[in-house]
């Protein structure tokens, strides 16, 4: 495998980061739901992914929901210092595997806390707020409750970053005047759409 670090690199927050990240939605079972088939195969792709250059992981607890989150845990866990990992909240995952949001207050920092704890964390690096207005693609509205929830997370030091997932440009514009956003997580094209990640 050639390093990840020939993509070039970028800023995220105030971390450099290799431009090819490893996204882990489907660590999980079938639908983003449930164990995966082959735990060990999961751990091992992970282990893979870092050694080759990967150092920042895309993930959420509502991934499986919690198994993704734990399967890093279990792989990676002492962190190194390098690497960085992105998480989003917003929903939850119903009995049925249904995706529902979760944007209130107190959902947002359960979210958060669910995150810190599968992750073996006290500090999450960055987290997305996905939007839920659309499935497929972003929806107009304020996110100024949800966002000011996170930006108290900030504040409270259990996240260093935020950012956003979904996002129109004027929810991105808004989200500034709260507090700062150091990435965008959107869709970019609708074939990716019919089978893409939340």
């Amino acid at each position: 495998m050639s390093s990840q670090a020939n993509a070039g690199t970028f800023i995220l927050g105030d971390r450099v980061v290799n431009r090819m990240g490893y996204g882990a939605m489907q660590l999980a079972g079938p639908g983003v739901f449930g164990p995966p088939r082959d735990r060990e195969a999961a751990i091992a792709v992970l282990r893979a992914a870092v050694e080759a250059g990967v150092n920042h992981i895309d993930t959420s607890d509502f991934y499986g929901p919690h198994v993704t989150n734990q399967i890093i845990r279990e792989a990676l866990h002492p962190y190194g210092d390098d690497l960085v990992i992105i998480t989003k909240v917003g929903a939850v995952r119903g009995e049925d595997a249904s995706w529902q949001p979760a944007q209130s207050a107190e959902e947002l920092t359960r979210a958060v806390h669910d995150n810190l704890r599968n992750l073996g964390l006290d500090r999450l690096e960055v987290v997305n707020l996905r939007l839920m207005g659309e499935i497929f693609a972003p929806k107009e509205g304020s996110l100024a409750e949800p966002f000011s929830a996170l930006a108290a997370l900030r504040e409270q030091g259990v996240i260093r970053h935020l950012g956003l997932s979904n996002a129109t440009a004027a929810q991105v514009a808004e989200a500034q005047t709260i507090a700062p956003v150091v990435c965008v997580q959107n869709h970019y094209n609708r074939r990716v759409l019919k089978t893409s990640w939340y």
